[in-house]
């Protein structure tokens, strides 16, 4: 029983997390790679838009279907515990917004290359982009840092599954940036990040549901995708 005398948090089975860990690793590191792949055998000639909702379409099938037990129950506890929920869901969208806010004004030695990526994708494909960024990428994410990271590290106390999950979305989310470039200041734009990240992870824990926090990164990747469209996008030559 938790701190309300009702159902328990939903967490996930010992067998759920080890084959979770293994999708995680390809969500990062393999298929982007295989998704790169993909285009340069066909030169360029895949629609970008619809090739990445495919990919996204693959990637929140695969989650749901591994974690589907946890989400369902996850569902029951957002329903049994509502009223926690959507107290946290609130705090976490002002919170998040107002922190991504401040820190755009932290002095940073390069622009971040989602702001424009984002804008352009918007401005090709505006159905695609919105159903990626604010239904696809929010799902995905959420279980994968709120769900599967911090239920594993949570068992060894709240300060580490709260640090590993927030500040590791936070490099997630520009880590590929140092690592195309070889520039490791691109690390430095993690700072944009984790506002949303510890806001994330808070209403996370204090919800007790996943779709809590998924609910919050819909939103907050929606007022980014509104703030982008006033970032000015390079000249095409």
């Amino acid at each position: 029983m938790n701190r309300f005398g009702r159902s328990p948090r939903p967490a996930l089975s010992g067998m759920r997390k080890a084959l979770g860990w293994v999708l995680f690793g390809l969500y990062v590191l393999v298929f982007p790679w295989l998704m790169g792949l993909i285009q340069r055998a066909f030169h360029g000639a895949l629609p970008v838009a619809e090739a990445n909702v495919v990919y996204y379409l693959v990637c929140a099938a695969l989650v749901c279907a591994l974690f589907w037990d946890f989400l369902r129950r996850s569902f029951h506890h957002l329903v049994d515990f509502l009223p926690e929920n959507l107290l946290a869901l609130a705090a976490a969208l002002v919170g998040g917004a107002a922190g991504q806010l401040a820190v755009r004004f932290l002095p940073l030695p390069m622009e971040d290359p989602n702001d424009v990526s984002y804008a352009q994708q918007y401005l090709l494909s505006p159905r695609a982009t919105v159903l990626i960024l604010v239904v696809l990428m929010p799902l995905v994410e959420e279980v994968f840092f709120r769900g599967l990271v911090f239920e594993t590290l949570r068992p060894l106390g709240l300060p580490a599954a709260w640090v590993v999950s927030a500040a590791g979305f936070a490099v997630y989310c520009v880590w590929q940036f140092a690592w195309t470039t070889g520039d490791p200041r691109y690390l430095l734009l993690a700072v944009r990040y984790l506002p949303a990240g510890v806001a994330l992870t808070w209403c996370r824990e204090r919800g007790g549901s996943v779709w809590t926090p998924v609910a919050a990164h819909m939103g907050l990747n929606a007022l980014t995708l509104w703030y982008v469209q006033g970032v000015p996008l390079p000249a095409v030559s």
